[in-house]
């Protein structure tokens, strides 16, 4: 049966908006524990796998909120293509944590929908989404368990010599190689991550950590080594944690987009990860 969608939107920085989708699970009355869903660099709500991992928690019980941030390159219209790349050249994490709590207190007050329970409140992370998610779990009481698949350790992930190109032309081509779709960074991003290496220093939060940590990577992802959920897990905080290092697979568990169907794989993180929050959210 497929889960009882809603459209949630609230208003971001600069006129643009942050717009999330709320699934709920089908013919049970809230409230319901809720899991926040951040998708990573490149990502957006509705790629690939976002939809029906979504669908799948709903039917195990968890409401889901997928989440677009107002500058991850998704425009005003279709939403399963970056469609705004100049709005992703400016994007920062810190931008992305500020949009996180925007939804976190949407769901606290309310505005999110009745039928959420805002005292059993998760969160997950893909990639750079999971750096994101260790950011704001690190540091909200609101939030009581945390997923990341694939996690970052850092933000900073260039070498000196394409930032000193950076610096230089004022911009970093980011070619999609999934899509073939070149993006862009502007400078911006750039001076913000030097900026703000303290309050982005992803491995720092995760020593903060007190919630209950599943942190699942791919043995072959080949975007961001096993090394970083290795470092992850081992600086956090939480008594209750977890490694799970999926064999032969990457960085979206064999998931594409659009969406071609599950993999092993990809259906192995999605159990793991809902019987970690029915446990957890408990």
């Amino acid at each position: 049966m497929t889960a009882p969608k809603r459209r949630l939107e609230l208003p971001a920085a600069d006129g643009l908006f942050i717009r999330a989708d709320v699934r709920t699970p089908a013919g049970v009355a809230g409230p319901h524990p809720v899991v926040l869903v951040l998708p990573g660099f490149k990502g957006f709500k509705d790629w690939g796998m976002f939809p029906p991992a979504a669908e799948a928690f709903a039917a195990a019980g968890l409401a889901t909120i997928t989440i677009n941030f107002s500058r991850n390159g998704i425009g005003d219209g279709d939403e399963t293509a970056m469609d705004a790349p100049e709005r992703f050249a400016i994007n920062t994490p810190g931008r992305e944590v500020r949009e996180t709590r925007a939804v976190l207190d949407a769901v606290t007050n309310g505005a999110a929908g009745s039928d959420l329970d805002a005292a059993r409140i998760g969160m997950l992370g893909h990639s750079r989404g999971g750096g994101v998610a260790m950011l704001v779990a690190a540091a909200d009481e609101r939030v009581k368990s945390l997923v990341t698949w694939a996690a970052i350790e850092r933000f900073d992930r260039w070498t000196e010599r394409a930032k000193t190109e950076w610096r230089e032309t004022g911009r970093l081509e980011i070619p999609n190689r999934r899509t073939g779709q070149v993006l862009w960074l502007e400078r911006e991003v750039l001076d913000d991550l030097e900026a703000n290496r303290a309050a982005y220093d992803v491995l720092a939060a995760a020593t903060r950590l007190r919630v209950p940590y599943l942190a699942i990577h791919g043995e072959v992802d080949e975007a961001v080594g096993v090394r970083a959920m290795e470092q992850l897990l081992g600086a956090a905080g939480s008594e209750d944690k977890l490694a799970l290092l999926v064999p032969r697979t990457g960085h979206t568990f064999g998931a594409v987009h659009p969406w071609a169907g599950p993999t092993p794989a990809w259906e192995r993180v999605v159990e793991e990860s809902v019987a970690w929050f029915r446990r957890t959210l408990a």
